[in-house]
């Protein structure tokens, strides 16, 4: 027993539950109808940060595209990329490339079977490692998210805080303990269905829920307070100024951001950090960052994007350039834009141009 938590706790009648309502109320989702571990793998990490219903169209698109670990080893990055513009975090596409290659190179095509193995590849971590263990190769392994610290911190009367990596540590421990050698794969994506559509954030929905009567939390009435979780550092505002620039030929600027950090190797149009200064002083003097002699500069829109840590305030400007200028951007028509990877906020903004251009 690894901790006194589950002392007098009747795992038994919670697993029984649990399983057996699972089995009955699940949702019907593509990636539950396969036990293929690329498959399995490729809806792991696109379901990391994003919600089911957005997931479902991209992980039927992307498989479609790369329906095997082998096609996907074999593509670019940028069409990689551009499959998944719109997801958001790309990290986590250029990561399962990076790894889909490793698992050709190493492993002869064949995604490890053994946990130790599998988290050492690009971009899984200790849930992923989890969730690809016991629903791909039926091995009781613990795969823990938000929805599963949750269950459990109501369900065991947990109020250690939730957002400490001791926390979840602790969390993965008595899931080893609770989870069924023979059937691992329910177990786990029950603790997390449970979690995303009855033992919800708000208003849980207690009445409804098949291990009620193993629910410290709720005997105590304190599933409302449960779990702890510490408020998040503040996300820092950055300001800048998006330009929509034009040359002689009617063509626009883009440029491609730098291969590691945020939005690495996405398109995106040219942006200057306002930095405080008046929109209208781009009018007068050149950004010394592009050195390009831009002039009639018009203000078109505005755009704030939020990010995990950072927030985006954009400010969106069209300008022009009236001789072939040498520059590090990459010109080229609006007709083209949507064929280069952007990211959201940029999709937007591409979007806009594309349509104002095709009326």
């Amino acid at each position: 027993m690894t901790t006194k938590v589950l002392q007098n706790y009747d795992n038994i009648a919670f697993n029984d539950n649990l399983i057996r309502w699972y089995e009955k109320n699940k949702r019907t989702l593509p990636w539950r109808e396969t036990n293929d571990p690329y498959k399995i793998w490729v809806s792991e990490i696109m379901l990391q940060q994003t919600k089911v219903d957005t997931v479902i169209d991209y992980y039927n698109k992307f498989l479609e595209k790369y329906p095997t670990v082998q096609n996907l080893a074999e593509a670019e990055e940028q069409e990689v990329l551009k499959v998944w513009e719109g997801l958001g975090y790309y990290s986590r596409a250029r990561n399962l490339h990076t790894a889909a290659k490793e698992v050709v190179e190493k492993y002869h095509g064949v995604i490890p079977d053994d946990p130790h193995v599998l988290g050492k590849l690009k971009g899984i971590g200790p849930y992923t490692k989890g969730a690809i263990s016991s629903i791909a190769f039926h091995l009781p392994e613990p795969a823990v998210d938000g929805n599963v610290m949750r269950v459990l911190s109501r369900t065991l009367l947990l109020q250690d805080n939730i957002s400490e990596a001791k926390t979840r540590k602790y969390i993965e421990d008595i899931v080893r303990e609770l989870i069924p050698a023979d059937n691992p794969s329910s177990f786990n994506q029950g603790l997390m269905e449970l979690g995303a559509l009855i033992c919800t954030p708000r208003s849980p929905a207690c009445m409804l829920c098949p291990v009620q009567r193993e629910c410290r939390a709720f005997a105590e009435g304190m599933q409302e307070q449960l779990p702890v979780k510490l408020k998040k550092k503040k996300q820092r505002v950055e300001s800048y100024i998006v330009l929509l620039l034009k040359n002689y030929e009617g063509k626009i600027a883009i440029e491609q951001r730098p291969n590691e950090g945020l939005l690495a190797n996405m398109w995106q149009f040219p942006m200057i950090k306002k930095e405080n200064k008046a929109i209208n002083l781009i009018k007068e003097t050149n950004d010394k960052a592009y050195a390009v002699p831009y002039k009639n500069v018009i203000k078109v829109g505005e755009l704030r994007h939020v990010f995990s840590h950072i927030i985006w305030e954009l400010d969106v400007c069209e300008a022009e350039i009236n001789e072939n200028i040498q520059s590090d951007f990459h010109f080229v028509s609006i007709e083209s834009l949507p064929s280069y990877p952007f990211s959201v906020s940029h999709i937007k903004i591409r979007d806009e141009m594309v349509d104002r251009k095709m009326d």
